[in-house]
């Protein structure tokens, strides 16, 4: 027999159902474009709300991640998808670790 939520799992199991539902109909509106717009909105407002709270080291953050990112697509572009490939790997790894449950 499991025993029954507390208030905070209820709370984040409601924001995990939420963020899935979310990114469904961005997904059926307007495809993988839809998806990452989805996350960018939701990036955003967290990184406003970050700022907000004194901790605007994660404005540089998200600049790293950007320049990461647009590093590997260039190295991809190139003809060398190791780095692409190594990203996308650890991104998986660590969004299933620590990501919204299914």
């Amino acid at each position: 027999m499991t025993r029954p939520l507390s208030s905070a799992e209820r709370s984040l199991q409601g924001r995990n159902d939420w963020l899935r539902e979310e990114e469904r109909k961005a997904i059926e509106s307007r495809g993988e474009i839809g998806r990452m717009e989805f996350w960018l909105r939701l990036t955003r407002s967290q990184i406003t709300k970050e700022v907000k709270a004194n901790r605007g080291d994660v404005v540089a953050g998200f600049t790293m991640v950007c320049r990461l990112f647009k590093l590997v697509v260039e190295r991809r572009a190139g003809g060398d998808p190791r780095l692409f490939d190594h990203l996308m790997q650890y991104a998986d790894t660590v969004l299933k670790q620590h990501g919204p449950r299914s």
